[in-house]
């Protein structure tokens, strides 16, 4: 039994696209409980190595497997099926699996669209591919599989959801090496790795009710964090096939503070020299804190601050004040933090101009080193998509497949146009200010590691402003 995963890469429409590449982990995790449980299995990462749409079909009929999963987020919920229609031609008998987050959110409407996927894998999937290829090697039905959707008698069958797997210390670590590929870490895509990186998961879930995106559904509103000793046997075993620098992809890496302080005293302890980078709510936050993830290797620190406006941060119901932003900033700069990033989220369908005037100029306030605004989006998954298909904003049937940007398909009180104008002139002022430059200039002289990552990007600012660009203007195409 053969078991082939392929991530597929985005869709050249896509408005959200990622410009670099990061592993598949979800993918990998995967790969990982199918190879312990005696599978033969094998990745193709799309974005990483560049493939077109041929070659990725090629690359599926030389290895010629038994079964054919795809990792299907929002951004490739149209490049997958064109790939995957492409492979069953080629072999009508390949078993062809959809699974991850757009997946699990469109289960029905995958099947009843594309005939030639056969399962679709509900949530989180290392446990169910493994039963579904060994249901599949023995001949015998998949209804008893729990967490798949599949067509039975000429309709589709949705077993009851998997129970989460709450013993993640009991994953086998992920195999890197079988993507067979180098990755980076971008922001904006200027690299900012400079040594030889990955990406690590130490948690998963998240309990909050941020009502635009689809994480707490995915994962139940349940958070699963790793215990230390297997995190820092994961970080040895990486650190001995020469990473060297991490982010720790975790939707809230620092939920828990008494285990961040554990981890950052244990990575200390075993005199591990490495860089990492990380995501934080604002209001799980202390100067202590922060001064132990520094001097434990923290290089850069992800806030996630939305609206400088109560009343659009109540509506996101992100459970956070702007005042609370500005203190976790301010503690992050003062406890030595390399780069401290700040994303944004403007365009809500009742936002005023004023409103987004706001959030400009809050970011600005904010000592930060790169301020990430981002223009309203939604999909299925998330509650302020329920909120719009109930309000007859937003055509379900019709929309389920798109990137939904709410100022650009949705009735708003200041149009796309406008939005969208508004944003990248903040970014243009933000990036061209002497004041800033000078400032990100001298922080540089003082670090190590942002000299290192300028070495690698020598031609990078003027990279970054046209990044910026074709982010704002990616809808012209």
């Amino acid at each position: 039994m053969k078991f082939c995963f392929v991530n597929p890469s985005p869709s050249s429409e896509s408005i959200y696209m990622v410009p670099t590449a990061w592993p598949p982990l979800g993918v990998l995790y995967c790969a990982g409980v199918l190879k312990a449980g005696g599978i033969e299995v094998s990745l193709l990462d799309q974005p990483a190595k560049g493939f077109s749409l041929d070659q990725t079909v090629d690359w599926v009929k030389k290895e010629d497997p038994d079964i054919v999963g795809f990792s299907v987020l929002l951004s490739t919920a149209k490049e997958a099926p064109r790939i995957a229609g492409r492979v069953k031609v080629e072999n009508p008998d390949v078993t062809v699996v959809f699974g991850s987050h757009h997946s699990t959110f469109n289960a029905g409407r995958i099947l009843e669209k594309y005939p030639f996927v056969d399962v679709v894998v509900r949530g989180e999937g290392e446990y169910t591919c493994l039963e579904v290829a060994r249901c599949m090697e023995k001949g015998e039905g998949l209804d008893k599989v729990e967490g798949i959707s599949f067509r039975k008698n000429g309709g589709v069958l949705s077993t009851p959801d998997r129970a989460l797997n709450k013993d993640v210390d009991a994953l086998p670590f992920p195999d890197r090496g079988l993507a067979g590929t180098k990755y980076e870490s971008a922001i904006f895509g200027v690299k900012i790795n400079s040594r030889k990186f990955t990406t690590i998961l130490s948690s998963r879930g998240c309990p909050f009710n941020c009502s635009f995106c689809g994480i707490r559904k995915f994962t139940r509103r349940v958070w699963r964090p790793r215990s230390v000793e297997n995190v820092m046997a994961e970080l040895e075993y990486l650190q001995s096939e020469g990473y060297e620098q991490f982010l720790f992809a975790d939707d809230n890496f620092t939920l828990d503070a008494k285990r961040v302080s554990r981890l950052c005293r244990s990575i200390k302890k075993a005199g591990m020299d490495i860089d990492w980078f990380c995501d934080s709510r604002v209001d799980h936050v202390s100067y202590g804190m922060f001064r132990e993830m520094v001097d434990a290797g923290c290089r850069c620190l992800f806030f996630g601050i939305e609206s400088a406006n109560q009343r659009i941060l109540d509506y996101y119901r992100k459970g956070i004040t702007p005042e609370q932003s500005e203190k976790a900033v301010r503690k992050a700069r003062k406890a030595g933090v390399d780069v401290i990033v700040g994303s944004f989220i403007v365009g809500a369908p009742d936002e005023t101009r004023r409103e987004i005037v706001n959030t400009l100029e809050f970011a600005n306030r904010l000592d930060l080193d790169v301020p990430d605004v981002n223009i309203l989006g939604t999909h299925v998954g998330t509650d302020l998509w329920n909120d719009l298909v109930t309000k007859g904003l937003l055509n379900e049937d019709e929309k389920w497949e798109d990137e939904v940007c709410i100022p650009r398909d949705v009735s708003t009180l200041v149009p796309y146009e406008k939005v969208r104008n508004l944003v990248f002139e903040y970014f243009r002022a933000f990036y061209l200010n002497p004041k800033q430059l000078l400032t990100e200039l001298l922080r540089t002289s003082k670090s190590g590691f942002r000299i290192a990552a300028a070495i690698q990007n020598l031609i990078g600012f003027p990279h970054l402003i046209e990044n910026i660009s074709q982010a704002i203007r990616r809808d012209e195409k």
